[in-house]
């Protein structure tokens, strides 16, 4: 079978045709694009979209489409066995390759996260439970966070990953405690400490396992789809001695169904290096003796509504973002950010907030919603 009819009916069976006149149809502009897919596998379909070989009307919708349909393993090539064969075998997520991801994503500038993200310059999934808008939904998550960890003034906290400091700059103000946070991006530090300028927080450049001292609460928001299998244990054991006695940890972060020893190949390659989404057993592993579980919570559909609102703030505002940046970065922004939010609307990744304590908290932990 011709390339072109393979992947005509492979597309077929999520309901997807090839210049057809839906909104999740694909439109093809060079047929060199069917072999490459066939051959390359997602890392090919990221790449030929970048190349502006094919392009959707809605690419969430088509991404939705084709991982409802299960058409993913269709994506298992030579390639692709090789990169998870080569995350199973090597620690990619060491404390040398650790600043990959911060010069590669967070540093590539701060006006286009600006512009993207809105005020709240929150890098992570809204709570949208009773928001209307994503500045809502950002400020109801950050509240969410400092509930469920039961926040009272004088308290010290310690933020693992904090960005631009939209955790602690909420805390500190409304809460009245004292915030640490560390990250490994240089320009998230700089405009972090202007934006909380004037409050009890302190930004540190740092790697997660250098991080010393003790802590009422640990939080840690994002950042722990770039820890990586072979270090999980290691970043609960750290969260561990930060914490006081009673102390009480909180972990936000994105999580597979299955568990993978790498991340997508396209993913890996563009957007964030050698980052991969944790499964729950593996969490739950690696937390199960330093920890007792006192809540689990999942909203992932959550981060379907953020990743939409972040697209049409970055589509809306490209006219200024472009003046830094390129049409091949545009698709690829783009492709990212699409096909994230197709991903969590097909429910095949979630977002989890888990609460931890240290030897279970006396009387019981209440769920916070």
């Amino acid at each position: 079978m011709k390339s072109k009819d393979k992947v005509q009916e492979i597309l077929r069976l999520a309901g997807v045709t090839v210049n057809g006149g839906k909104p999740w149809d694909i439109r093809v502009r060079d047929e060199s694009f069917y072999g490459r897919v066939l051959s390359g596998g997602s890392l090919a379909l990221g790449e030929s979209y970048m190349d502006g070989w094919w392009d959707a009307e809605a690419l969430d919708q088509f991404f939705y489409r084709i991982l409802r349909a299960e058409l993913t393993k269709y994506a298992i090539t030579p390639s692709a066995i090789m990169h998870y064969f080569l995350g199973a075998i090597f620690n990619f997520q060491t404390k040398s390759r650790a600043g990959e991801v911060g010069k590669k994503h967070y540093d590539i500038g701060n006006r286009l996260y600006e512009l993207m993200l809105g005020p709240s310059m929150t890098y992570s999934c809204g709570y949208w439970k009773d928001a209307k808008d994503l500045d809502s939904a950002q400020y109801a998550k950050l509240d969410l966070i400092c509930r469920k960890i039961n926040l009272k003034p004088g308290m010290k906290v310690l933020d693992i990953g904090c960005g631009w400091g939209s955790f602690m700059k909420h805390a500190a103000e409304k809460y009245g405690v004292e915030a640490t946070g560390v990250t490994i991006s240089e320009e998230q530090l700089k405009l972090g400490q202007r934006l909380c300028s004037g409050l009890p927080v302190e930004f540190k450049l740092m790697d997660y396992r250098d991080i010393e001292g003790r802590f009422d609460r640990v939080v840690s928001i994002g950042m722990f789809e770039h820890v990586g299998p072979k270090n999980y244990r290691t970043f609960m054991d750290i969260v561990k001695r930060s914490l006081i006695d009673d102390g009480v940890f909180l972990l936000h972060t994105i999580g597979r169904n299955i568990s993978a020893p790498a991340g997508d190949p396209w993913i890996s390659k563009h957007i964030f290096p050698n980052g991969i989404l944790p499964s729950l057993p593996q969490i739950s592993q690696a937390a199960q003796k330093p920890f007792v579980l006192e809540d689990l919570h999942n909203f992932g559909a959550d981060y379907d509504l953020t990743l939409m609102a972040w697209f049409e703030n970055f589509d809306r505002n490209w006219h200024e973002i472009k003046k830094d940046y390129d049409e091949r970065f545009y698709r690829m922004w783009k492709f990212y950010l699409l096909s994230c939010a197709g991903a969590f609307r097909a429910r095949k990744i979630q977002l989890w907030q888990f609460v931890f304590s240290n030897e279970g908290l006396a009387g019981g932990y209440r769920s916070i919603r």
